[in-house]
């Protein structure tokens, strides 16, 4: 039986704590915050989207190419059957959308029965479990053999030094710094010499150069996200999906999946965004104006906008046009009919801010996965240390692949 420590308590860290104790393991579980899984209770707004259906090929499908290959291992060991029923057992039913996510069975505290389901198992299995006990510094073996594997010799927790046969590190990212995940030890692993790349916002909100509050919580649907190398730029990036806008500037399926190529963009030259209608062709749009003109010359060009456009959008719009609300299709301009087209079909939505990464519902970054072996992931070149969760360069899309990332390379680090 080896002593483990498990430090971070929520979806990666209890995973990994329930798998090592059920193998006969002494088991401790370290987390800061003053109780379990404070992310993984806000996640999906407290719904938590535990994983995605499928089969491991079709979740691989939706990492890049390294991290499909460095999570195969992992995800066919523990998928998503083997997560939901390991749930089913602790008494969480689920369901699946037609998106593929799934979810617990709506109730009020969805996420919070995740947890507790969780938590149930490791005390069950009898896990020293730890509460308010954050980790202030890794302490490595100060002596090795020459050409031999490093060697962590302890933790510090305050003033308390603690050791064991095996430290499985499950401490999450650098994005919610206020349910603990600061990202401290990534930097804490590269100064003991271990390869990591630096924290990236990804699946995050972006705030605009120019932001739109009166429209708060106004959707735009049927249609994609498109990141451009300005306005009459290149196409570098689109993703398909609803954008909502917020006070700083915009949010939802698509403003999330496009965060990280946004900053990357932002970051390298100039950057972008409209949103682009998939029903109508410019073409198409442009057509149909000149017909409803001819049919209807004196309807108003605010009225045929609301038509295409959430209407608390049209005043600001055709303000910004320099369009007459009251001005009539007959009188429209060229000029004008191309500006109305423009704004059914690629909607501008200007330059971005720069991407916000403590309110990414991930981080890219992490450990290199080169550095990790896929199938135990203990640290190349460490005989005792392990890495699991988002502390690993791990970043797939929205819709439960993260989570189950975090549970799969959980139960790989916890079988010792």
């Amino acid at each position: 039986m080896a002593k483990v420590i498990v430090v971070g308590g929520g979806a990666a860290g209890l995973v990994a704590a329930w798998r090592a104790a059920s193998q006969g393991h002494a088991v401790t579980l370290l987390e800061a915050n003053g109780r379990l899984g404070v992310k993984l209770r806000i996640s999906g707004g407290g719904k938590c989207n535990i994983t995605h259906e499928g089969s491991p090929k079709a979740l691989l499908a939706a990492f890049s190419t390294d991290q499909a290959r460095f999570l195969r291992p992992s995800l066919h060991a523990f998928g998503n059957g083997a997560v939901l029923d390991l749930l089913r057992r602790e008494g969480v039913e689920t369901y699946t959308r037609e998106n593929g996510r799934v979810f617990p069975l709506d109730r009020p505290g969805s996420a919070a029965a995740v947890v507790a389901a969780f938590e149930t198992l490791v005390r069950r299995l009898g896990v020293d479990v730890r509460t308010g006990a954050r980790v202030t510094a890794l302490e490595a073996r100060t002596t090795a053999p020459e050409g031999g594997p490093s060697r962590l010799a302890a933790l510090r927790v305050g003033e308390a030094r603690l050791e064991a046969d095996h430290v499985i590190l499950a401490t999450g990212g650098a994005s919610y710094p206020e349910t603990g995940t600061r990202g401290e030890v990534l930097g804490w692993l590269r100064e003991l010499g271990v390869p990591v790349k630096p924290w990236f916002p990804a699946l995050a909100p972006i705030p605009l150069a120019r932001p739109r509050p009166a429209w708060e919580g106004v959707a735009l649907r049927n249609g994609e996200l498109r990141l451009c190398a300005g306005p009459a730029g290149r196409r570098l990036a689109a993703f398909a999906g609803d954008v909502l806008f917020t006070r700083p500037g915009i949010s939802g399926p698509a403003a999330l999946e496009l965060s990280q190529a946004v900053e990357r963009a932002r970051r390298e030259g100039a950057a972008w965004l409209a949103h682009a209608s998939l029903l109508e062709a410019p073409e198409a749009v442009d057509a149909a104006l000149q017909a409803e003109t001819h049919a209807n010359p004196r309807l108003r060009a605010a009225t045929w906008l609301q038509r295409r456009l959430p209407e608390r959008l049209v005043e600001d719009l055709l303000a910004e046009a320099g369009i007459g609300r009251d001005l009539m299709l007959k009188d429209l301009s060229r000029g004008g009919r191309r500006t109305l087209v423009g704004l059914v079909t690629a909607l501008p939505l200007g330059a971005p801010q720069p991407v916000p990464l403590a309110r990414g519902e991930v981080a890219a970054g992490g450990v290199d996965l080169a550095a990790v072996d896929p199938r135990t992931m203990a640290l190349r070149d460490w005989e005792n240390l392990r890495v699991c969760g988002e502390l690993l360069d791990l970043d797939g899309p929205v819709g439960g692949y993260n989570l189950q990332a975090a549970f799969s390379t959980g139960y790989a680090a916890g079988t010792i």
